[in-house]
C-alpha cells in the first residue's frame, strides 16, 4: 500500500470530503442544501463532533471543532476521528480523501491527516487475498495554512511509523537477527544514514558478555548494529544515542514462558530496535539537522544448546560482574553492553527504548511508557512535552537509591532480578550501571504491541517511540 499527501487549492473529483468547521453556516459555500445544514445544526444541538451525510454514495463528514479543543487532548480526538472516518472509506472501497481546513487551523488539519495516514497501515503480507485493499490511499488537504513540505513531513513520518510496526508484525521465521541486519541495511540505505554491523566475533572481542551470553542458547548468532544520521548541519556537538532491544523472539530461555498466551506476541520482543529503526527512517528522511546514533544488540533467547541458567555470572562490556537469577530477564543483559558501549560517541545525552518488563505493563497498561533516568528535569520535561503533544504520553517512575539495593549481589556485583515489587524500577536501576552519559530509559512494553485495534494505532505492533523521539529531536534541533 502507497500513501500520498497533496496540497491542493482546487476541489478534487471523485473523492470523500471531510470539513472541519467551528460552526454549521460556512458549509453553504460548499453546496450544503437547507435540509442538510438543518442535519448538521441538529446534530451539533445534540453535542456530536463527527457528524456523517451520506445521499446513497456521496459522503460528507463533517468535524465540528470545539474552541477547548486547542491542546492536545484535541488533536488527540482528531487522530481518533481520522481512523473512524478511514474506517469508513475502507468499508466503502473508497481510496482518496480531501480535508477541508475552514477553519485556518494548522495543527487540527494536522492532527487529523495523521491520523487517516496511520490508519491507513495495514500488515497484510500473508494474506492471499488482498482484493479489497486500494493499493494507493491519497489523502488531499484544502488548507491555506499549510504548503506540501508540511505535508510531505506528515507522509514520511507515517512510513516510518509503518516500518516500525511491520519489523515487530513479522514473525521470527522470517525475520531473525541476519535478516533484521539485512533490513537495517536496506533503509539506511534507502534513507541515506549509515550502518555499520558488528558480526559475533567481533562482539567476542569487544567482550559483550550480556549480548553472548543470551545469545549462547540460540543456533543463530548475535549481532550488534551501529546506526549514525550526521548532516553537515547538525546543531548538536555531541550526538544523541538512541538504544534499542532487540530480542527477535523469547522463549524466557531455561526459564521458560509457561502461563498460557505468555509466548504469543514474543516475536514483538524487538519493539525497541525497531523504534530506533523508524526513528531513524524519519529523521534521515526529513533531514532533520541533528547527529543522532543508533546502537541495536540482536539476538534472540532460546533454552538449547549451552543456553545460560540461573546462577551463572557474565562479565559484561564494561568489566562488571553480573550473576543471572533468571534467564528470561535478559533484555537489560544486551542491553547493558550497548548503554556501555555508547561511551565511545561521549554523547550528550543517551535514550533507550525496550520492551523490558511485565511490571512496566502492569503499571499503566497500554497506554503509556515508563520512564526513568539520570537525565536532568529540564531534558525529561522536553521529552515529556513531545510525548504528550503526539499522545505517546511518559510517566516518569522514581529512581531512588533504595530501588538499587535490590539487585546486589552476594556473589557478582550486581544482579539480573530484583524482588516481585517495582519490577520495572530494578530493571532500570540495573541498566543504570551501565551508562555514564545522561540517559532515559524508556519501557515500552505495554503500548508497543497491542492485540485489539486500538484506533489509528491499530492492532499488532504500533510503531510507539517513533513519533515521539522525532518530535524530540525536531524541537531539539
Amino acid at each position: 500500500m502507497q500513501l500520498q499527501i497533496k496540497h491542493t487549492g482546487e476541489r478534487p473529483e471523485n473523492v470523500r470530503n471531510i470539513f472541519l468547521v467551528k460552526n454549521a453556516a460556512i458549509l453553504k459555500d460548499f453546496g450544503f442544501n437547507s435540509e442538510a445544514l438543518a442535519y448538521v445544526e441538529n446534530k451539533i444541538e445534540a453535542k456530536e463532533k463527527l457528524i456523517t451525510i451520506q445521499n446513497y454514495n456521496i459522503v460528507y463528514y463533517v468535524r465540528i471543532v470545539a474552541d477547548d479543543e486547542d491542546n492536545n487532548k484535541g488533536y488527540e480526538a482528531l487522530r481518533k476521528d481520522g481512523s473512524t472516518i478511514y474506517a469508513g472509506l475502507k468499508s466503502d472501497k473508497q481510496s482518496s480523501v480531501c480535508i477541508y481546513d475552514l477553519l485556518g487551523d494548522k495543527a487540527a488539519t494536522l492532527a487529523l491527516t495523521e491520523g487517516l495516514a496511520l490508519s491507513a497501515y495495514r500488515f497484510d503480507k500473508y494474506k492471499t487475498d488482498k482484493t479489497d485493499e486500494a493499493e494507493t490511499v491519497t489523502i488531499w488537504v484544502a488548507s491555506s495554512e499549510l504548503n506540501q513540505g508540511d505535508l510531505d513531513e506528515v507522509r514520511l513520518l507515517s512510513n516510518a511509523v509503518y516500518v516500525t510496526r511491520n519489523l515487530v508484525n513479522e514473525p521470527v521465521s522470517t525475520l531473525n537477527v541476519e535478516e533484521l541486519s539485512d533490513t537495517i541495511s536496506e533503509l539506511g540505505a534507502i534513507h541515506g544514514f549509515d550502518v555499520e554491523i558488528f558480526d559475533k566475533a567481533k562482539i567476542e572481542a569487544l567482550k559483550f558478555g550480556g549480548l553472548l551470553g543470551v545469545n549462547k542458547g540460540s543456533v543463530d548468532p548475535p549481532a550488534f548494529h551501529i546506526l549514525e544520521w550526521k548532516p553537515e548541519n547538525a546543531s548538536n556537538e555531541q550526538p544523541v544515542v538512541l538504544v534499542g532491544k532487540g530480542v527477535v523472539f523469547d522463549t524466557g530461555g531455561i526459564n521458560l514462558k509457561t502461563p498460557p498466551g505468555s509466548l504469543d506476541d514474543m516475536k514483538a520482543d524487538m519493539g525497541g530496535a525497531a523504534s530506533v529503526v523508524g526513528a531513524f527512517v524519519a529523521i534521515a528522511s526529513n533531514k532533520l539537522p541533528v547527529h543522532v546514533v543508533g546502537l541495536i544488540p540482536a539476538t534472540d533467547n532460546r533454552p538449547g544448546g549451552n543456553a545460560i541458567v540461573p546462577g551463572d555470572v557474565l562479565t559484561m562490556h564494561n568489566g562488571k560482574t553480573v550473576e543471572v537469577l533468571n534467564t528470561d530477564a535478559e533484555g537489560r543483559l544486551i542491553m547493558a553492553d550497548a548503554l556501555s558501549y555508547a561511551k565511545k560517541y561521549d554523547p550528550e545525552l543517551v535514550i533507550d527504548l525496550a520492551t523490558l518488563t511485565g511490571s512496566a505493563v502492569m503499571a499503566l497498561g497500554q497506554y503509556a511508557t515508563v520512564g526513568m533516568g539520570t537525565a536532568n528535569d529540564s531534558v525529561f520535561k522536553q521529552l515529556e512535552e513531545a510525548g504528550n503533544r503526539v499522545y505517546e504520553r511518559v510517566v516518569r517512575f522514581p529512581f531512588w537509591d533504595e530501588y538499587g539495593e535490590l539487585i546486589k549481589s552476594d556473589i557478582a556485583d550486581i544482579k539480573n532480578l530484583g524482588i516481585r515489587e517495582a519490577g520495572a524500577i530494578t530493571a532500570g536501576k540495573f541498566l543504570s550501571h551501565f551508562v555514564e552519559a545522561p540517559w532515559i530509559h524508556l519501557d515500552i512494553a505495554g503500548p508497543a504491541y497491542v492485540k485489539k485495534p486500538d484506533s489509528y494505532r491499530g492492532s499488532g505492533g504500533t510503531g510507539v517511540g517513533v513519533r515521539m523521539l522525532y518530535e524530540f529531536l525536531k524541537n531539539r534541533s
